[in-house]
């Protein structure tokens, strides 16, 4: 199961990430371009927010994939920012 999570402290407030990893009171994160599946940010629990609602379309993008690479993190966090776009719209 994929889970995003949104960065609540430090330099990079307000960014999403894909959770690969949780720990007792960390997590390890993703975004596919800075932060790699080979070179992933460590960060406190407390300093994110899981995000509990994914869009369809990242659903539909995670069922057909079974392992995560850095371009299918890349183009989840994609999906789910046209999704915020759109709905801060309206």
């Amino acid at each position: 199961m994929i889970v995003l999570a949104k960065s609540l402290a430090g330099h990079d407030k307000n960014h999403v990430y894909v959770v690969i990893k949780e720990e007792t009171d960390l997590v390890t994160l993703v975004n596919g371009r800075t932060k790699t599946m080979e070179h992933p940010k460590v960060k406190k629990k407390m300093h994110v927010q899981v995000i509990k609602r994914l869009p369809q379309k990242i659903r539909d993008l995670i069922e057909g994939h079974s392992e995560l690479s850095d371009s299918l993190v890349s183009e989840i966090l994609r999906l789910y920012q046209e999704e915020e776009s759109c709905q801060k719209q309206m």
